[in-house]
């Protein structure tokens, strides 16, 4: 568990480090890790290989087990294994809700800043985009309940909830979350909810809260993505699901992705395994490091008269306000330096970045001694 030592990328044709190929810029934008994954997959990964035989896979009844335990030992939440749908990717469940909920014309509501899937994933489906911002009080983000209820027409559908929520990095307690399920009751509103970081939970005593675990009456105008892929990164081998309750809305789920949505590849079966089995040594050690490098960045910005950070209580991912280097698109000031970081504009919200500070402390380190003039 080696969580220090830079790993070269270069030559395994990552996007993350792509990007910036042929240039003096350290990558730090995309949602993807710069650490090995556990040995554990790693292990399992090669003893599948060592079969030989690569042929079509369903899910393993051990997969679905493993799942369901991981649930019930880490959120409390008893998943039956017939709501489960598998996905080759989360942001297809994206996309699939959009598509499954309501009729072409309606709408889809959000909040921003937001992950980009769930902006553009509406419009691919033929439906409407809402967007109500959050509200940043007291170095921190919250939700505007009053303009989100506001927002909702006879038309909206389906609200598009991100739980721990990329870019902001808040893992939305027990009051916020019942006062969505109280909105999505009074207006008949089916929650699509992307869990995929509920596993980075940051701040100490956290625990994860599904949705449709909160409220059990309520889990029939659910629909729960999850996936390994962050946590465990092992994003490049595709593997998610979409957690169902209501068996009408998981046949029009399934109907979507008829003919369409490939399946999910027997590697990505067996990591998924692998990561849910894991005995969580690894991961606790992620954390503690992940907890070392917020901390870091908080130092670094404390001391700073034109960025700032909000604290990041769950994810890899640190939302700053580089509005004061430019109100619009400040990234070009930092790439110049050396840092390739997200735009802001692609999650709603001009004159902000994005740095993924999933990586080795002596590379974040380095990122921030390139940017220490834009302090």
């Amino acid at each position: 568990m080696d969580f220090q030592t830079p790993i070269d990328r270069s030559a395994t044709s990552s996007q993350k480090w792509n990007k910036y190929a042929g240039q003096d810029i350290l990558p730090m934008w995309v949602a993807d890790m710069d650490f090995a994954s556990p040995v554990s997959i790693m292990a399992a990964l090669q003893e599948r290989v060592a079969h030989g035989v690569f042929g079509y896979t369903d899910a393993p009844d051990s997969l679905v087990e493993a799942v369901q335990a991981y649930a019930a030992q880490h959120y409390g939440w008893q998943i039956d294994a017939s709501w489960i749908v598998w996905l080759p990717g989360l942001v297809q469940g994206l996309n699939l809700a959009c598509r499954t909920v309501g009729e072409a014309g309606d709408e889809v509501l959000t909040a921003t800043p937001i992950y980009p899937p769930f902006l553009r994933a509406p419009g691919l489906s033929n439906r409407s985009l809402l967007t109500v911002p959050l509200l940043q009080k007291n170095n921190a983000w919250e939700w505007d309940f009053a303009a989100l209820e506001a927002a909702i027409t006879p038309k909206t559908k389906l609200l598009l909830l991100c739980h721990p929520h990329n870019p902001v990095g808040r893992a939305w307690n027990t009051d916020e979350l019942t006062q969505l399920i109280a909105i999505a009751r009074r207006h008949d509103l089916i929650i699509c909810s992307d869990d995929i970081h509920c596993d980075l939970l940051l701040a100490e005593g956290l625990k994860h809260q599904p949705l449709a675990a909160l409220d059990a009456s309520f889990a029939a105008q659910t629909i729960t993505l999850l996936a390994p892929s962050k946590t465990w990164n092992i994003a490049g081998l595709g593997c998610s699901l979409a957690v169902i309750p209501d068996p009408a809305l998981r046949a029009r789920f399934q109907k979507q992705m008829a003919g369409i949505v490939p399946s999910v590849n027997l590697l990505a079966f067996t990591a998924a395994e692998a990561a849910y089995r894991d005995d969580g040594i690894w991961h606790a050690e992620l954390i503690a490091t992940l907890r070392a490098n917020r901390d870091v960045l908080l130092d670094w910005f404390a001391g700073s008269e034109r960025l700032k950070i909000t604290l990041p209580e769950a994810t890899y991912l640190a939302w700053i306000d580089a509005s004061a280097l430019g109100p619009i698109n400040p990234l070009p000031h930092f790439e110049a330096l050396g840092v390739g970081l997200s735009d802001g504009r692609d999650f709603g919200l001009p004159g902000f970045v994005r740095l993924n500070f999933g990586c080795p402390s002596v590379t974040l380190k380095a990122a921030l001694k390139r940017i220490e003039s834009l302090r």
